[in-house]
């Protein structure tokens, strides 16, 4: 049973009381800005912890005039990114933090403009560069930089890479986001919580289930609907679908990358079959319009032994990459990211989990109600080519687990739980865990929606892994992580 302390705290009480959670093995899932009107404004930070599904809450009023509190930078990197993008958002300052520069707002954006605040109205118009962007700079003989994107060839969304590099070594790598900050979560005020599920199944486009669950678990906690155990069934599915599509897709990306494009080809005649599949379960090839608050409604249930089918045909592609001595060469060695480095950041998903850190929410925060839980795979190399172990493990995982989905029947566990007008939702998506904290009003409106894509945490991990690798390792590289624009950029 998910246990939620929440506390009102004072701001020079934060740094104590944060760095005993924080001792005491949780970890920052979210630090949320809120704009109270006429009370001032508001932060909200939630801790959780994966022994119990343990989750606190602590919440500090600010004076609108004077809106500043301890920094956490110190503590927790996570807690430093974001406490940036609370000051870029709704102008909350954190004192004495190590890197106070701008986050989210880019530097054409006007200086005092805040747009999450209740009163920003319109944007302004931008004005001139109050920069340049301070990136890194690298000397030394022999030193020069590439700039790669931000406009990237296909439908990626816009990033900036800075790499300084001596030869063909990388000394430093910057990525530069938020070129597209769509003003996400301030879409979802003033709607009903029913109304958000257009929104929240696009935050990230291959992460449909993922966010769809999280934003209604987080509903549900808040309103206190219950939800009927073979709906849960349901959720866990498809969650497990999109998972499954999604690391078949980067299978033969990361194949492609090696100049491997037939094992590729394969990969997407596989993923044709999976969304084919999924339109057969939802009517969606995206897993969209199936999930809702209080429940999941699908057309039929997938069929196991076309998935078992799958991921035999998986199995080989895999067997036939890692077969190849090209290949495995190529991915084995290849941007490591070392536990240590990987519980700093506070890496999430296939990215932790292949660096031997075993994070997993539906472990952690299980969601389903179901004794059974997929299995959780860790490799430790922290290279690509545990990256891409991970993976296809994780996909043989996913097929047997909802084939234990559809063949036992667990006891209902169905309760409702008091309305509480703020509510979570944790759930372990393809990429990692995603975490939505919604506040509702007394009329049961929105006003306030809180995303946090795994992207969010794993973006900083990217260039760790990249330093002292080359530049060819790029590509690879970045596509053994897979991480969304879209999802981090809000």
């Amino acid at each position: 049973m998910t246990r939620l302390v929440s506390q009102e705290i004072r701001p020079d009480d934060l740094v104590g009381t944060a760095g005993e959670l924080l001792a005491g093995g949780f970890r920052v899932a979210l630090i949320a800005g809120h704009d109270d009107g006429p009370f001032g404004l508001r932060a909200v930070y939630l801790f959780t912890a994966a022994a119990g599904d343990r989750r606190v809450e602590l919440h500090v009023r600010l004076d609108r005039t004077h809106p500043h509190l301890p920094s956490l930078a110190a503590l927790s990197f996570p807690a430093g990114r974001f406490e940036r993008e609370m000051h870029d958002l709704y102008g909350i300052v954190p004192d004495n933090h190590p890197l106070p520069q701008r986050l989210v707002r880019h530097f054409h954006w006007p200086t005092n403009w805040h747009p999450m605040l209740a009163d920003a109205g319109e944007p302004p118009e931008f004005g001139d560069q109050d920069g340049p962007y301070p990136f890194r700079t690298v000397e030394g003989p022999g030193v020069y930089e590439i700039p790669v994107g931000p406009v990237h060839a296909g439908l990626i969304e816009p990033g900036h890479f800075r790499f300084s590099v001596v030869g063909e070594t990388i000394l430093n790598l910057k990525a530069r986001l938020w070129f597209v900050h769509k003003g996400l979560e301030k879409l979802f005020h003033g709607r009903r919580p029913e109304h958000g599920i257009e929104i929240a199944e696009r935050v990230s486009g291959d992460t449909s289930v993922g966010h769809t669950l999280a934003y209604c678990l987080a509903v549900e906690d808040a309103q206190g609907i219950p939800v009927p155990v073979a709906h849960r069934r349901t959720r866990a599915i498809l969650l497990e679908l999109e998972r499954i599509y999604n690391h078949v897709t980067d299978i033969g990306a990361i194949c492609n990358d090696t100049g491997h494009g037939i094992l590729n080809a394969h990969a997407g005649r596989i993923r044709e079959q999976l969304l084919r599949l999924n339109d057969t379960v939802t009517g969606h090839r995206l897993l969209r319009g199936a999930i809702h608050p209080g429940g999941a409604t699908v057309q039929q249930s997938p069929d196991v032994a076309v998935l078992r089918a799958i991921g035999a045909d998986v199995a080989e592609v895999v067997d036939l990459a890692l077969g190849h001595s090209v290949v495995r060469d190529r991915l084995a060695g290849t941007a490591v990211l070392t536990g240590q480095q990987a519980a700093d950041l506070g890496a999430l998903g296939y990215v932790a989990r292949a660096s031997g850190l075993a994070v997993d929410a539906r472990r952690d925060h299980p969601v389903a109600g179901l004794e059974f839980r997929p299995a959780t795979h860790t490799q430790t190399g922290g290279d690509v080519l545990a990256r891409f172990t991970v993976r296809a493990e994780e996909i043989s995982a996913s097929i047997d687990y909802i084939g234990q989905l559809l063949d036992e029947q667990p006891p209902d566990l169905d309760r409702a739980d008091r309305p509480a007008r703020s509510g979570v939702g944790i759930v372990e998506g393809w990429r990692g865990t995603i975490v939505h904290r919604v506040e509702l009003d007394e009329e049961g409106t929105l006003t306030r929606v809180k995303i946090v894509d795994p992207s969010f945490f794993n973006w900083p991990a990217l260039p760790v892994a990249l330093t002292d690798t080359i530049v060819p390792d790029f590509p690879l590289t970045n596509k053994s992580f897979n991480l969304s624009y879209a999802g981090n950029d809000l």
